[in-house]
């Protein structure tokens, strides 16, 4: 039985590729600080799903259920190289990081912590502890200022809007140079815009939903004329698992350094898009959750917000050519699988808090 660490586990997707990696058969250990950039709650709530005792949860200590679970930082390297010391990963997942555009405006500090520091921390471990594979998130954001869409992974990527951009941009170059260096298979993924049952409360599928149900408005920016490349999560978690055996290997025959490019390397390194190749205009997004709900939303049409981009469209053929699978969920479908576990997480919500009133 194979081991894999997937860092994240309490959150959205790797929440959802835990749950997959452990039915497939993979021996997981999953890692989170369950930190509170948004409910902490529902990150436990993704925990319990996954038969993790969260009552019974100390920093650092194991938790059985359907995965081994530890509530670990990133920026703790000592404890970091214990766990590596302790389970010899064969593979690695690693999905935490501190998410969001806006949020990086205003609390910039949180990307080095998590991003930088904590990335790093994790390539010193496969560094002391080798793995087969370290497979690790990027960011469709990567792409910045260009206009050059469908975006391909050998675009331009030096023109980052905001700082979780920037910090995704250097986990790549962090990560070519550990592969380059020591020889760690990486392969880093350019998210797009994942959605799906028990996703972030900062996303815009959960913000609409939301306000919807409780009569509120809610803010549409650049007056809805944007568009995204909504890829949903069981789609993205499959194509991570069946890249997981498929690691990198020295001397790509596709790169040439008198005419380098950015997704190949004489190292063993990869970039890969990974999203649906099938860009959906927020106002047709919009549509779909009300029709999932049945009833229409109080829209308030606002400009653009710095640090965004009006479409990210991704040209995802080298992935799926790689691991043989493309995304296929249609969006009506992934839209009501979301408002049906949106509506039964807060039932239960209610009547727990019914409960305790009582």
């Amino acid at each position: 039985m194979n081991k894999v660490l997937v860092t994240g586990a309490a959150g959205f997707i790797g929440f959802h590729l835990a749950t997959l990696l452990a039915k497939s058969g993979y021996e997981v250990v999953g890692i989170d600080n369950i930190n509170d950039y948004y409910d902490p709650n529902l990150k436990l709530a993704r925990l319990q799903e996954l038969e993790i005792n969260t009552s019974a949860i100390p920093y650092n200590t194991p938790q059985i259920g359907k995965i081994t679970f530890l509530k670990l930082d990133l920026t703790d390297a000592e404890n970091i190289k214990k766990l590596f010391t302790a389970h010899q990963f064969d593979y690695v997942i690693h999905l935490a990081a501190q998410a969001g555009v806006r949020y990086s405006l205003q609390n910039p500090q949180a990307y080095i912590d998590s991003n930088i520091t904590g990335f790093l921390n994790i390539l010193e471990a496969c560094r002391i502890h080798p793995v087969k594979h370290l497979i690790f998130a990027s960011s469709s954001s990567v792409y910045g200022l260009s206009k050059d869409i469908p975006f391909q992974e050998d675009n331009c990527t030096d023109h980052p809007l905001a700082m979780y951009a920037a910090s995704k941009k250097a986990n790549e170059m962090m990560a070519h140079s550990y592969a380059h260096l020591y020889d760690i298979p990486c392969t880093g993924l350019r998210f797009f815009t994942v959605y799906g049952p028990w996703g972030r409360p900062d996303m815009a599928l959960y913000i609409f939903t939301k306000a919807i149900i409780e009569n509120k408005e809610f803010e549409v920016f650049n007056y809805g004329n944007m568009s995204r490349d909504f890829t949903y999560v069981d789609d993205i978690v499959e194509s991570i698992k069946r890249l997981i055996p498929l690691a990198p290997t020295k001397n790509n025959p596709g790169f040439n350094p008198k005419k380098p490019i950015t997704s190949k390397s004489t190292a063993p390194y990869q970039l890969f898009n990974i999203g649906n190749n099938s860009p959906i205009i927020l106002l047709d997004f919009i549509k779909a959750i009300e029709n999932a709900l049945g009833k229409k939303g109080k829209k308030v049409m606002k400009p653009m917000q710095p640090g965004d981009v009006s479409a990210t469209y991704a040209n995802v053929e080298s992935l799926n050519n790689y691991i043989n699978f493309k995304p296929n969920t249609p969006i009506e479908e992934g839209i009501k699988a979301f408002v049906d576990q949106y509506l039964e997480y807060n039932r239960r919500k209610n009547v727990k808090s019914l409960n305790v009133e009582s």
